[in-house]
């Protein structure tokens, strides 16, 4: 019998669907609307970050993530400079090596 779960990532585990993730709308600057699976969202230091993953798409995105009390919601900010960036993506990639995830969780 063939095994239709296996995805090519190099993981054994079964794929249940995207409507299982987390999702957020991002409205890019012309006024697009990207809907992202939420990743993971983690600490480096006293800041909190975001990636996300465009549907569709097979790199994810990071951001600075803000929730603040008086904000319609949590707050992204691009990360502008690069040593920052090198920074929080090697935490992100040993979050995702070390935290072999099911797909429909979070990482906390």
């Amino acid at each position: 019998m063939e095994n239709n779960n296996h995805c090519g990532c190099g993981h054994d585990h079964h794929h249940h669907g995207e409507e299982e993730y987390p999702t957020i709308k991002l409205t890019l600057d012309d006024d697009r609307e990207l809907e992202c699976i939420v990743l993971e969202i983690f600490k480096v230091e006293q800041q909190e970050y975001i990636a996300l993953l465009p549907n569709g798409e097979e790199q994810a995105l990071l951001y600075r993530f803000n929730e603040e009390e008086e904000a319609e919601g949590p707050q992204l900010e691009n990360i502008e400079n690069d040593e920052e960036f090198n920074i929080v993506s090697e935490v992100f990639l040993e979050l995702m090596e070390n935290n072999h995830v099911e797909e429909g969780e979070i990482l906390e």
